[in-house]
């Protein structure tokens, strides 16, 4: 790898972790950042977590856990291209997912619905909960220790009221400042995956047309370069390569647009970054445009989709059911977050215990439950 740009994240220079350790023997603290994620048990929970369709309904259904490893590479490519540090990339594309619910968007907003009174729930904040605090693998600290950059990266969103609570961590919030470059690109990263890998489970499970999609610009074009070169490729290879340009291109775009801005910007340092007027990690406003007709074209059609929304109405009330029944009666939750609720004085607090138990689970663990709670014949 090329030498660092002078704006990148340098471990050396990292704002540090919340408990103090010896700098780690052969790798950075970046590097073992990426590791603690790695085998971390959020991490593997991720495997049997979906973003769209729920885990039972295919077995080739993207999961949480596949697109994390596709973001990273993602982040990755764009990072080495812009010589900044990819294993903060990596790190923050890795653990950006930790804190989802079960069924995603619908497990997080029947979370959210239940917690409104208690402060809410979303997944950026779990996400850094569970790094934080709930991960439980280490004698000397709770969570995982990880340092301030990453910690930043992993927190995309947050509003000023939570920013206050959150120290040091969210005052970029309270300033309207800027993560770092590697945190801007797990995002931009984390949307170029989705996007992408939407439109491929999509079409394999026929929630959309080839022939619907073929009349946005993103897709469409790519698609009439395939066909135009490899006129006879069957239907099974070809939208893989058409889905395999589509990233490209917004990949190079985006590298492209954010060296534009990196000299509009002057940017010479992190702390330009930070500072700067706007996000420098950007598509051109031509790719944007474009990303944004593929995304209402999706929102539409896929996720608006009656199989989809029979899915998540079906993932909002196994959610919602639990949450009652574990909130009026903390004695159906297992031992250990049983204790932990009584442990807690508010009753803020005792139903975080009882949301952090329902994130951490897993598509197929929900289902066991409510089974357990809720089918007659189901005693265990």
């Amino acid at each position: 790898m090329s030498k660092l740009a002078h704006y990148a994240s340098y471990p050396g220079l990292s704002r540090g972790r919340l408990y103090d350790e010896p700098a780690p023997q052969h790798r950075t603290d970046y590097q073992r950042d990426r590791d603690r994620v790695i085998h971390s048990t959020a991490f593997r929970r991720l495997e049997y977590k979906t973003q769209v369709f729920v885990n039972h309904e295919g077995d080739l259904f993207r999961t949480r856990l596949t697109h994390s490893v596709e973001v990273a590479q993602i982040g990755r490519t764009i990072a080495r291209a812009l010589n900044l540090d990819e294993d903060l990339t990596e790190a923050i594309c890795l653990a950006h997912d930790l804190g989802h619910t079960p069924f995603g968007h619908a497990g997080q907003e029947a979370l959210n619905q239940r917690m409104a009174e208690f402060g809410g729930f979303e997944h950026n904040l779990q996400s850094l909960r569970v790094v934080d605090l709930l991960e439980e693998k280490y004698a000397d600290f709770p969570g995982l220790n990880l340092t301030f950059e990453t910690r930043e990266g992993i927190l995309k969103h947050c509003s000023v009221k939570k920013a206050r609570e959150l120290g040091e961590l969210g005052q970029r919030f309270i300033n309207k400042t800027h993560t770092t470059l590697e945190g801007q690109i797990a995002n931009v990263a984390d949307e170029i995956a989705y996007n992408n890998h939407d439109v491929d489970d999509g079409l394999r499970y026929g929630f959309i047309t080839l022939a619907e999609l073929r009349r946005t610009e993103l897709f469409g074009r790519q698609y009439d370069k395939v066909k135009k070169r490899y006129n006879a490729l069957p239907e099974k290879r070809l939208i893989p390569e058409v889905i395999r340009r589509m990233i490209n291109v917004m990949v190079v775009d985006l590298i492209n647009n954010s060296q534009h801005m990196l000299k509009q910007y002057n940017v010479d340092s992190l702390d330009d970054v930070r500072h700067a007027s706007g996000p420098i990690i950007r598509q051109s406003a031509a790719m944007q445009a474009n990303i944004l007709e593929l995304k209402q074209y999706l929102r539409v059609k896929l996720y608006h989709h009656y199989r989809v929304r029979r899915m998540t109405r079906k993932a909002y009330r196994v959610i919602t059911e639990l949450f009652d029944a574990f909130a009026d009666d903390p004695l159906l939750l297992p031992p250990d977050y049983s204790e932990k609720l009584h442990a807690q004085e508010s009753d803020t607090e005792k139903m975080r215990v009882v949301a952090d138990y329902i994130a951490g689970m897993t598509d197929r663990y929900a289902i066991t439950e409510y089974t357990r709670l809720f089918v007659p014949g189901e005693l265990s």
